[in-house]
């Protein structure tokens, strides 16, 4: 007996999630993002030439605009980034385990209202080193699987839920989702990320206006213009 198409008893083809893939190449120092069904056409280029200065930079694929950077620093084990002009950072809100959040404007409720608090987790086995996205809901919203032995494949960024086609959501994560796992693995190889966090203080973010005023009086200090830095200390102070 023969079912017309559509029926309940055809066999249901499972729905794919969004997928990046990303691909690394030696000669350029660059990584290559694209569609992991489409992997000929980059939809990003991530330039790590400038990593011994602790920073990464992607690009929009015909890298005429930059999407976003992160950064991340000798000591303190809280990268910052930038997506867009819009800068932020991941703070870590435990010491000895990968548990981070940041301030998300792509998942925020409205354009106008405040940002979404993010949080990340992550779990490993021999090959792979999972980087699981949560919404304010703990809900997963993305996961970048770091390939642990690949030379040229190092990982998949795999989007889920509602917002798994925003554009707006795809710049972000991947921005925030590199920045992080890069941060990892310099904590994991450098003595003095291991201090880092002995002194860190970690917790949630108060909110984002505090965050950029902190790191302001840091860069004013930073820069010996005692001036600048007392001015902008009174002012997260206030």
């Amino acid at each position: 007996m023969e079912h017309p198409p559509g029926s309940s008893l055809e066999p249901h083809k499972p729905i794919q999630n969004p997928t990046l893939q990303v691909d690394f190449t030696w000669l350029k120092w660059k990584a290559y993002i694209s569609d992991a069904s489409n992997p000929s056409i980059p939809l990003y280029i991530v330039d790590f030439k400038a990593y011994k200065k602790r920073c990464i930079i992607v690009k929009s694929a015909d890298e005429s605009t930059t999407i976003g950077t992160g950064t991340l620093h000798f000591f303190s084990i809280n990268p910052n980034y930038e997506i867009h002009g819009r800068k932020g950072t991941i703070k870590a809100l435990k010491r000895w385990k990968t548990s981070y959040t940041h301030h998300s404007h792509a998942f925020a409720s409205s354009p106008d209202g405040p940002p979404a608090t993010m949080t990340w987790t992550s779990n490993s086995d021999f090959k792979t080193w999972d980087f699981v996205c949560l919404d304010e809901h703990q809900m997963p919203v993305a996961k970048y699987s770091a390939n642990l032995w690949g030379l040229n494949k190092i990982g998949k960024i795999e989007f889920l839920g509602p917002n798994a086609t925003s554009e707006a959501v795809r710049d972000e994560i991947v921005v925030t989702g590199l920045t992080l796992t890069y941060c990892m693995i310099l904590r994991t190889t450098s003595l003095l990320s291991f201090f880092g966090a002995v002194i860190a203080r970690p917790g949630p973010i108060k909110n984002s206006q505090s965050s950029e005023s902190q790191q302001a009086v840091v860069e004013a200090h930073a820069s010996g213009s005692p001036s600048e830095a007392a001015g902008t200390s009174r002012q997260v102070v206030s």
